[in-house]
Order: structure tokens, then sequence, then C-alpha cells
């Protein structure tokens, strides 16, 4: 019973209450008012007892609550088994409501409640509600059983190695998983619910003596201070809840995977898990964080910082590649060796635009096309891209509208792009690559490296639920102990601290004896000293 005690305590104090009365008449038309024209509201009335001297009504939603359940383990034993019970059971009226709470329905959780209107919400969600005759109480009985996808593996995570589980749309199964990974007592699930009219279930998610105090304080209090209609997605609760709205950088991670959910815990971060959605929120981030990848830490860790180089190089070359083909062209060839300088201005020599305007065609066309095959059918999509950029790419270098290097530039543009972890970073860097674009048109390499600054800048003032959006590199007095984990993946025998910058409460992660261990038989000619 304790999975609803959270949930009908934050229900009483925010709902004006309509009591339940013993009148069972007066019950039912209640409800029935306030969900009229609900044709998928199932009301079943039967009577109970030897004599047939109890009335009884189980109502629920169809489609959300489970009917097998309903059938061979509710209506069954209430409609069979109190009949067979001893008689002088049904003769004392003020014994048979425990009788069916304790002994006759066999579910997980019941709850008792008094309010018609905590009954309606419950109804709504899926589970069902018994109304009694002559009793001023009812029975919310766990039913829930809609439909939901299987745990398949992410479309947006991809790994070679690692787990392939992936989370889906149900809020319980979610937490199933993470939980899965933390068998430890002091990991916690607080469950609420937001919006007025969706009364969505979320999940905040921590670990409760390696969890900064502070940060799920945070948490905490920007998601109950949200007073909106209907939830839909945890991309509501990202954009209600993150410092800085105004930021192209996302300052939430999202993921659908199970093991970084865990893995983030373990570091002493939060999590989010919002029903009817596959992505979890995980909070603080860092533009670290964001860039790192679960399979960094599957892989022995000369492979993994090899890849995680090439991924730093990757973002800065998504950012800043077509804007130094513009100035450079525009204004500083002679910064080029002169062969390759001939060799671009006979390229360019047909070419009618500036080099303004022909990378702006070629990374729109890339941006629509990026976006038709997102939106169409899976073998599709992935045949519109390939084609659809091969031969744009080529009839625009045949017509003169483009020349052959802005082609090589745009496509080795998209695919650094593409090596980002993070979606939503990589957009950010889309958005901003435009308007170092621009400003490249305009000032030639001091507009590129007015807007750098400026982006330095403004990642140097972003926090994330009050963690430096730079850290480790801002965060002086911790930088070179969490530096392990930056550029490189240090071996594990070396990270025996959690993220410092994090300020967990319990920060170690390796112990020392472990460590030590470790360090002599490795050594000399393997045998333990």
């Amino acid at each position: 019973m304790g999975f609803f005690d959270k949930l009908f305590e934050k229900k009483e104090n925010q709902i004006p209450k309509i009591p339940i009365v013993k009148d069972f008449q007066s019950n039912m038309d209640q409800i029935k008012e306030i969900l009229k024209d609900g044709d998928d509201i199932i009301y079943r009335e039967f009577m109970v007892g030897q004599e047939q001297e109890l009335k009884f009504a189980l109502i629920y939603a169809e489609g959300l609550a489970d009917k097998n359940l309903l059938n061979e383990h509710i209506l069954q034993n209430l409609m069979v088994l109190c009949r067979m019970a001893p008689m002088e059971v049904h003769n004392l009226r003020d014994k048979i409501y425990e009788t069916i709470k304790n002994g006759s329905v066999a579910v997980t959780d019941l709850k008792e409640i008094d309010d018609v209107q905590v009954a309606i919400d419950m109804i709504l969600a899926g589970e069902s509600i018994l109304i009694l005759n002559h009793w001023d109480k009812a029975l919310v009985i766990a039913t829930k059983g809609w439909p939901m996808r299987g745990v398949n593996a992410p479309d947006t995570e991809k790994v070679v190695r690692g787990p392939a589980d992936g989370f889906n749309e149900t809020l319980r199964v979610n937490t199933a998983l993470v939980r899965r990974r933390i068998r430890d007592p002091k990991f916690k699930i607080k469950q609420t619910q937001v919006g007025r009219r969706s009364k969505t279930d979320i999940a905040i998610l921590y670990i409760e003596d390696i969890v900064n105090k502070d940060i799920l304080k945070m948490v905490k209090e920007r998601i109950d201070a949200i007073d909106i209609d209907a939830i839909m997605e945890s991309g509501y609760i990202e954009e209600l809840i993150e410092d800085s709205w105004r930021s192209p950088f996302p300052q939430i991670q999202h993921t659908q995977r199970p093991d970084t959910v865990a893995a983030a815990l373990y570091e002493g971060r939060v999590a989010v898990i919002v029903d009817n959605t596959p992505f979890v929120l995980i909070m603080p981030a860092t533009i670290v964080t964001l860039i790192q990848s679960a399979e960094d830490y599957y892989e022995r860790t000369f492979i993994a910082s090899a890849v995680r180089f090439l991924r730093f190089g990757a973002l800065v070359m998504s950012l800043i590649l077509p804007s130094l083909y513009i100035a450079i062209t525009s204004y500083h060839p002679g910064m080029l060796p002169t062969d390759l300088a001939l060799y671009v201005a006979g390229s360019r020599a047909n070419v009618p635009f500036p080099a303004f305007i022909e990378a702006f065609i070629m990374e729109a066309a890339l941006e629509l096309l990026r976006e038709a095959g997102i939106r169409l059918p899976g073998p599709i999509g992935s045949t519109i891209g390939i084609v659809g950029g091969l031969v744009l790419g080529q009839a625009a270098v045949e017509a003169g509208i483009v020349s052959p290097l802005m082609v090589i530039i745009v496509a080795l543009t998209a695919i650094a792009g593409y090596s980002s972890p993070s979606y939503s970073l990589a957009i950010s860097y889309r958005l901003l690559r435009f308007i170092m674009m621009a400003f490249a048109a305009m000032f030639g390499l001091y507009g590129v490296i007015w807007v750098t600054l400026g982006i330095l800048i403004h990642l140097c003032n972003l926090k994330s639920f009050g963690v430096p959006y730079l850290s480790p590199f801002v965060a002086t007095e911790t930088a070179m102990k969490d530096f392990k984990d930056v550029f490189i993946r240090a071996p594990l025998r070396y990270m025996k601290k959690r993220p410092q910058y994090l300020r967990p409460g319990d920060s170690q992660r390796l112990a020392y004896e472990t460590k030590e261990i470790l360090t002599e038989e490795g050594e000399g000619d393997g045998k333990q000293k």
C-alpha cells in the first residue's frame, strides 16, 4: 500500500474534497456526473452475500485496467468466494469491509479513500474503484494494465558494446530497469504528479548518501513549482526547470539508456522519469557529460580515450569549418599555400554567388535532407538522405552553383556533427554554425573569433542546477582530480573519486585497498605479492 501514500497526500492537499457517503446511489451519481459522456468508463454493479444483501460497484476505464486481473482475482472472488464464506461473517456489516480488504481481493496494492475526486483520478490513471453500500469509504485496487511497447534497444544512442535494453513509455517499467542496476537500499524513487489536467506521473531518482542535497532540493522545488495544464513529454519538464531557457545549449541531459541513468546516479546526479516517454532527464549536466558516451566505460581505456579525443575534435569542426572556408576564401586567401589558393580560386571561377551564399545554400539543403530523412519511414528515409545528398551535391557542382570544395566542407561538417552522442548538443551547434557563418561573411576571421569568444563567455556564465556548465574546466579546486575523465578516460583503477565538482555526499568510488591489489597483480610476473 506504500505505492499510493505520497500520491494521495498530494491530491488531498490540492483538490477540493468531495466526501464519499454511506448512500451507495449518491456516490454513484456523483461519479457518473463527473465522468458523463465517458463511454470507456465501465460501471459493474453486482450483489454480494449469501442473501444478496450487499450491493457493490466496480468502476474502471476500459483499456487502462487489466481485464484478466479484474475477472479472475477481483470479480470472481467477490461474487463467488464471498458467498462461500460463513454466514456469520455476512451478518456483521461492520466487518464485511475488512473481510474484503484483507481476504477476498487477491491483488498486491490496496488503498482506502474517502474522496470522490481522488477516486476519479485513480480511475483515469488505470486503477479500479470498489464502492460498497452502507460504507463511507471506497477501495482503490491496483489494476493498471494498458498496452505498452516492449523493452527494445535505444534508437538514438546506439553502442557496439554495452547493454541493449532501453526505456519505454511506461513509468514503472523504466524505474524497474534502473532498480535492477542499483540494488542499494539508499536508492530512492519519489513519485509525484505534474499537470492540472494530465496529472502525469513523474519519478525523481537519487541515491540518498551520494547525491548533493542542495541539487536534490533544487530539483524538487522547481518541479513542485510547475503549474501547467498538461505534461506531454519530458521536454516540457526540461524547459520549465532548466536554469536558462534562453541558452541554445541543453542544461539537462536526456537519455534512453538505463545504464547511463544508473551511472549518473552513482556519480551523485539526479534523474527524473516522466510517464509516457522513453526519455529520462539527468541533472545537472555539463558540456563534458553531454560529449561522453556509455561505451567509453565499456571499452579499454586507450580505445575510449582515442575515440573521445576524436569526438571533441569533431565537435569543434562541426561548428567552425564552414565559417573558416567563408572567412579564408573571402578575406584571407593569402593564408593558403599558393597552389591551394589557385585551385580554390579556379574552382570558384564559375560560381555566381559569394562564399557565404554558397555555404548557406548547401547547409540549408543538408538540413532539409536531414529533416526529410527523419520524417519519412526508416528504409525510405536513409535512402533519401544518401541518394539526395549525392545527387544534389553532384548536380549543384555541375550546374556551377557551388564549388566542389564547398561540397567537401559541408559533407565533413555533417559527418562531424553526427559524431556527437547528444542530439540536443548537436542541434545547438548546428544553429550556432549559421550565426558564425554570417559573422565570417561580414568580418572574416575576426568574426569567427568574436563569435567563438561570445560562446565561451556564455558557457562560462551558464550553470546547470548550480553547477558550472564548463566543469571541471572552471572548477579550479577540483579540476585536476576530475580531468581523469574529460579528454581521456583514465583506467578505472585510478578513478577512485566521484566527480568532485558535484560535491557528492560519499566521494569514494573505488577502495584504496582494491586499487593497490589490482596494481600489484598487474605488475611483474603476474603473481600476487
